[in-house]
């Protein structure tokens, strides 16, 4: 169930369909829910804060729900709330700050996230270092996808001893031409691999600053 069917919540709605997910759209726009009426498997028109429309639905019934209410901070604290009270078991909740982020929390949201913060974080680390892509899995750890370094060419992982030197883990490479393949220690590196490494974001982002 995906409640709030604005720019957030009718993406993320759209890809669960196409990942072959039975979604129920709510919203209280007629206009939204008409929007994605065909697109969705179920479309309803109603208020997320009314317990008892949420009964009535059967949101108790669903084991994902997401509150993807983004520009009404009090709807998606109470409509978070609702579904906390109905003991639905896997609750996500958009948040547009972290004050808001945490409000959420603490009535019991199981997931929190905040997607314009996430994006910028993301894309201030792709402008102002050396990453062509970067992940943060959850706070302090992160995914980045680089250009393998000039001193790990020709020697396999184990031999440049990069989880000893820089704290981190290469997950991955991708040869030139190539479908990116796990990483073992016996993996060789060369020039034009792209490498996609874990580890501590400061870990990640010193690692990707020595190419």
């Amino acid at each position: 169930m995906v409640i709030g069917l604005g720019r957030f919540g009718s993406s993320m709605s759209l890809e669960l369909v196409n990942h072959g997910w039975e979604v129920l759209g709510m919203d209280s726009s007629p206009r939204l829910v008409q929007m994605f009426s065909d697109a969705l498997t179920h479309t309803v028109i109603a208020d997320a804060t009314d317990d008892e429309a949420l009964r009535q639905i059967g949101a108790a019934q669903f084991s994902h729900a997401v509150v993807a209410i983004g520009t009404h901070l009090e709807e998606s604290i109470l409509a978070t709330s609702q579904l906390v009270d109905l003991g639905v078991p896997d609750i996500w909740a958009k948040a547009v700050s972290r004050r808001h982020g945490r409000i959420l929390e603490q009535v019991g949201a199981h997931h929190v996230v905040l997607p314009e913060h996430d994006m910028g974080e993301r894309v201030a680390h792709l402008v102002s270092g050396r990453m062509l892509d970067y992940v943060e899995l959850e706070e302090g750890f992160s995914l980045g996808k680089t250009k393998a370094p000039r001193e790990l060419l020709g020697k396999s992982l184990r031999e440049t001893r990069v989880r000893h030197k820089y704290g981190i883990t290469v997950v991955s490479v991708k040869r030139l031409n190539e479908q990116f393949t796990y990483a073992t220690e016996e993996t060789v590196l060369h020039k034009g691999d792209l490498i996609v490494v874990a580890g501590r974001t400061e870990d990640v982002e010193r690692f990707a600053e020595s190419n």
